[in-house]
């Protein structure tokens, strides 16, 4: 029975009457100095600029003095949420008679270097000179996630005999902290999600106790991001919850809450930590500039491409067209909008596609082909003036492959239809379009219908098969119609005025021929009358004498 006591009593008590417990640090009552039975120690302040060390007598060194020195965390309580960290030291040296003591400095970032000295009684050291001894101190307050450093010197200081280490604290994810520590006590968020209403409804337990509590939404990334007013919970409310509104289930948005204390810890629950499908919205078209741009609302490292949607869901990637992005806002210049070209967001394994353009939405040009069995046309409409590469693609055995053959450059003017004949029946192949003078554009192509080989009048397509495409531009004979049409208004505008002009100087001529004719009657000697030969020759005029 004795036995067992001890046990328990070793197992549960520690030194000073220290309580450990199994699943954190070990717990003290009071804090102070200890040394091995017989050996009495005193401690007192030390001061950071000492005389200066002391050569070294009787074959002293670093091995033969200090055997072992050991750096731990103990916490101190006085009460559930009143705990504190303190820093034990523990030294194993050999005594000697040159050795009266010890001095051990603490220096952390920030703070005042902190020096006791331990200091032996003479008659005791006397008795245990010789003897290997243990002094313990754990009086040392620190803090969680704390870096100290540790200097260990012998009374008097003897050159070349020191001790340095450095000591790292555990950190506030150690649960016995952060239930304990308040510097380390958060509270614990717990939460439900109502879609419908985009609803959190948050609940806080373990918070500090008699101090409020504030909860807020925040987008997290180097720091979290509020997006809008925190919610406070008074610590006099019987229930600690609260209900925050969102707008979208993002990844990076978060619950944030922290007592209403300075410098408070914080704690992020994050509810949508998994749903990377919501940062693939937002990407942005404009017309005018002809680029295409997205940017993350969260940080998320991620390989951004664009690529033409095929057949059966598959979006096969542009040349030189993508871009790995972590942050920030990606654009890509010079897009040519058409149904069929998407945005690829890849993330390790998995990949997200979206279609800005699907819809027909910004389609700046239209590719068909009609007409009889026979007989086909290609007809290309634009929303701008532009220019298309046309050319035949010989379909291969393998699924999905066309070797284009030729191509031949098509201008077609804004809102003007081009239409191409396609001269020859085609078997087994298509007809490739795409956008020229653009750096992204999506290559359209349409396959004409199969030929039947047992029908006299089809051929197939052998490797010496052409495309003839003659242009059939219909703006042309408009064009040449209003050519015309103008041409006949002013060739009957000429003829009009030409006329006028006619018929003006022949009334001039015949004004003057009857004046020339008085001026004869009044003046001639013999009373001849002048009579103009022709009044159609211009300023020179022919008269015959008429004798009377």
């Amino acid at each position: 029975m004795i036995l067992w006591v001890a046990l328990l009593s070793h197992f549960c008590l520690g030194p000073n009457g220290a309580v450990a417990e199994s699943t954190g640090l070990e717990r003290i009552d009071t804090c102070g100095t200890s040394c091995s039975q017989g050996l009495h120690c005193k401690t007192k302040p030390d001061y950071v600029f000492r005389p200066p060390c002391q050569n070294i007598t009787e074959g002293l060194n670093m091995s033969s003095v200090f055997h072992d020195i050991s750096l731990s965390t103990v916490m101190r309580c006085e009460g559930r949420q009143k705990c504190s960290l303190r820093l034990r030291i523990k030294t194993l040296l050999q005594l000697t008679e040159s050795i009266h003591g010890l001095s051990v400095c603490t220096v952390t970032a920030g703070m005042i270097v902190n020096c006791q000295i331990f200091s032996f009684t003479r008659s005791s050291r006397g008795r245990m000179s010789g003897l290997q001894v243990e002094v313990e101190n754990d009086c040392t307050e620190v803090s969680p996630s704390q870096q100290v450093q540790v200097i260990v010197k012998t009374v008097p200081s003897y050159c070349g005999i020191s001790w340095f280490g450095t000591y790292e604290t555990p950190e506030c994810m150690m649960e016995d902290l952060r239930r304990h520590v308040p510097d380390c006590i958060t509270g614990r968020l717990s939460y439900d999600v109502n879609p419908e209403r985009k609803e959190l409804s948050v609940s806080v337990s373990d918070m500090l106790e008699d101090h409020s509590y504030h909860l807020r939404l925040c987008y997290k990334g180097f720091i979290c991001f509020g997006t809008g007013a925190s919610t406070l919970i008074k610590k006099e409310e019987p229930v600690k919850a609260a209900t925050l509104l969102y707008s979208r289930p993002l990844p990076c948005l978060c619950i944030e809450g922290w007592s209403a204390v300075m410098d408070a810890p914080r704690v992020q629950v994050c509810p949508f930590k998994d749903r990377l499908e919501e940062l693939w919205f937002g990407v942005v078209f404009d017309p005018l500039e002809e680029t295409l741009s997205w940017e993350s609302l969260c940080p998320v490292t991620a390989v951004v491409a664009l690529c033409q949607e095929r057949e059966g869901g598959v979006c096969e990637d542009l040349p030189h067209a993508s871009q790995n992005v972590s942050r920030g806002k990606i654009t890509f210049t010079e897009v040519d909008p058409h149904p069929q070209l998407c945005m690829k967001f890849t993330v390790g394994s998995q990949s997200w596609t979206r279609c800005p353009f699907a819809g027909r939405r910004f389609q700046a040009w239209e590719v068909a082909v009609t007409g009889q069995q026979g007989h086909k046309e290609l007809k290309i409409t634009s929303q701008m003036t532009a220019t298309f590469s046309v050319g035949l693609c010989v379909k291969s055995p393998g699924p999905g492959v066309c070797q284009l053959t030729k191509t031949h450059p098509v201008h077609v003017e804004k809102k003007k239809a081009v239409v191409l004949n396609l001269a020859e029946e085609l078997c087994n192949s298509c007809v490739q379009v795409k956008r020229l003078g653009v750096k992204y554009a999506a290559t359209v192509t349409h396959c004409l219908e199969q030929c039947n080989q047992s029908s006299p009048h089809r051929h197939v397509i052998g490797s010496r098969t052409s495309l003839d495409l003659t242009w059939v531009v219909v703006p042309a004979g408009v064009c040449l119609s209003g050519i015309i049409i103008t041409a006949l208004v002013l060739h009957v505008l000429l003829t009009v005025h030409q006329r006028n002009q006619k018929r003006y100087r022949n009334q001039k001529q015949i004004d003057h021929a009857f004046d020339s004719v008085a001026t004869a009657l009044k003046t001639h000697p013999h009373g001849g009358i002048l009579i103009p030969d022709s009044l159609q020759c211009g300023n020179t005029e022919k008269a015959n004498l008429i004798s009377q």
